[in-house]
């Protein structure tokens, strides 16, 4: 049985989706937090269980019988999100599982000055020594994130933000899909896989570019600094911790630690990777030789 952690969450709802197209119902579980939201998922065949990263002895009952299973990685930061993937892994292992996947990013590194990589380089050194063979999916960046980063820009002509750097924005729905394919085909990847990313990169002036065209409306890119970005961003209600958070990703950006691209998406989906311009107009993924 194949397990998918987080199957209800935003990526991990697309992977179960795309992996029901490739395998029987009976042969997919989920473990959840609140199998209420799986209710769906149950209705068509899927197993539905219990399963938090915090309370460990409930993953026992989630990973039970599981031959595969996908951690998909927490939205903690930290050793709170390295404790919970630990956790899982460990699960993982002691339910009997010959593979654990892990979803990853290409930008994973220790020395990254954005919080979240230096979590997913832990991880993959865990799931190393773990004795268990697994994958590691290195995934491009969520290009959902530029609708976050886009905010009010079309609505006042200018996407605010500090200075960036090439990133290869990727769709959650070609990662779900890449993802499903993996699964479906076990042991395609041993280790880290390479960078599952879309071919082309683009700053956030190019984003801005793109919005612009895709809307009509003019959209300047303008640089902030650093500090006064921040300030202005807790003085609008974000949270302090996420507004530097999110500072780390435009530094990690303007590093070069998201530039990183490649073909092996393209070729596990047999078509071209979704484009940012897709993404931003909401378009489905291009279809198989269109």
């Amino acid at each position: 049985m194949i397990i998918v952690t987080g199957g209800t969450g935003q990526l991990g709802s697309q992977i179960v989706d795309r992996l029901l197209d490739r395998v029987p119902a009976d042969r997919v579980g989920v473990s959840v937090r609140d199998t209420g939201r799986a209710a769906g998922l149950a209705a068509r065949g899927v197993r539905v269980r219990r399963g938090d990263f915090t309370d460990p002895p409930s993953l026992a009952d989630a990973f039970a019988g599981a031959t595969q299973v996908l951690v998909v990685s927490t939205s903690e930061t930290g050793r709170a999100a390295v404790a919970q993937h630990v956790a899982a892994i460990d699960a993982a292992r002691r339910a009997g599982a010959r593979r654990i996947l892990y979803t990853s990013h290409q930008g994973a590194a220790a020395d990254s000055v954005f919080a979240p990589m230096p979590d997913h380089a832990a991880t993959e050194d865990h799931l190393s020594a773990s004795g268990t063979a697994y994958t590691a999916l290195r995934n491009g960046f969520y290009a959902g994130t530029l609708r976050h980063l886009l905010g009010r820009a079309l609505e006042t002509g200018e996407l605010v933000a500090p200075a960036d750097g090439p990133v290869s924005w990727t769709a959650h729905a070609d990662l779900a899909e890449a993802a499903a394919i993996i699964l479906a085909d076990e042991g395609r990847y041993d280790g880290p896989t390479p960078p599952l990313t879309a071919p082309d990169t683009l700053d956030l002036a190019e984003v801005a570019a793109v919005a612009a065209e895709l809307t009509g409306r003019p959209v300047r890119r303008v640089v902030a600094d650093d500090d006064e970005w921040t300030a202005t961003a807790i003085g609008h209600g974000v949270p302090a911790d996420r507004a530097h958070l999110l500072l780390g990703m435009f530094r990690a950006a303007r590093r070069g630690e998201f530039a990183t691209t490649g073909p092996a998406l393209a070729d596990l989906l047999g078509r071209a990777a979704t484009p940012v311009r897709a993404v931003l107009a909401g378009a489905p993924p291009v279809t198989a030789g269109g």
